[in-house]
């Protein structure tokens, strides 16, 4: 019942964590400064949101009761929320990187990561909403915020890409804070996929 909701959830977690598989020459000492400014504050919320995706995985079994699987689901969208919140404030609180259009770039990738914020709390609250009494209600529900989840997944990474793109991407990925974290999660969802591609393994 839930392992569509999983699976969407490990397509489309944090596009950060794609950068784990990235490599460039050394970049300007003035961008790697800003790039571990940034990334320094961002394991913390790529561990998580990993956590909150391994929750939601250990709660697929399908004889998991319909009131314990709202609870860890909408508990671990209220943690993303945090934590896209976060790394929205973290790039803010960063100041706009040292190359081309930075503030630009900049202010996109904070809107961006604000916006999905946003998008995973209303996720949380249609969560609560579900009718757990129902079997047959709840798993409709969960199918519609798993398509929703699908939805956002695939929207919206215009300005992150930017932002990890060139000379800031390439110093980005060199920081240990912008590396995968290691989960325990299991690995049947797909999780070890790219961040970046949201359509992988989303069939339940």
């Amino acid at each position: 019942m839930n392992k569509k909701l999983a699976a969407a959830l490990s397509g489309g977690s944090v596009l950060l964590m794609a950068l784990s598989g990235c490599s460039g020459d050394d970049s300007d000492s003035k961008v790697n400064d800003w790039a571990k400014k940034v990334c320094d504050q961002v394991q913390p919320q790529l561990t998580k949101i990993a956590n909150a995706n391994t929750s939601i995985q250990q709660a697929t079994s399908d004889s998991s009761k319909p009131a314990d699987v709202q609870k860890t689901d909408a508990a671990a969208f209220q943690s993303i929320s945090d934590a896209y919140k976060a790394l929205g404030a973290a790039v803010d609180g960063a100041g706009a990187p040292p190359v081309d259009d930075g503030e630009k770039t900049q202010k996109e990738a904070v809107s961006e990561l604000n916006a999905t914020s946003k998008a995973y709390a209303g996720l949380k609250s249609d969560v609560d909403d579900l009718d757990t009494k129902d079997q047959a209600k709840f798993a409709d529900g969960l199918k519609g915020v798993a398509d929703d989840l699908d939805k956002l997944s695939a929207s919206g990474d215009e300005a992150l890409q930017k932002l990890q793109s060139g000379d800031v991407g390439a110093a980005m990925a060199k920081q240990p804070g912008c590396q995968r974290p290691k989960t325990s999660a299991p690995a049947e969802s797909g999780s070890g996929g790219s961040a970046a591609d949201p359509s992988a393994d989303t069939s339940s």
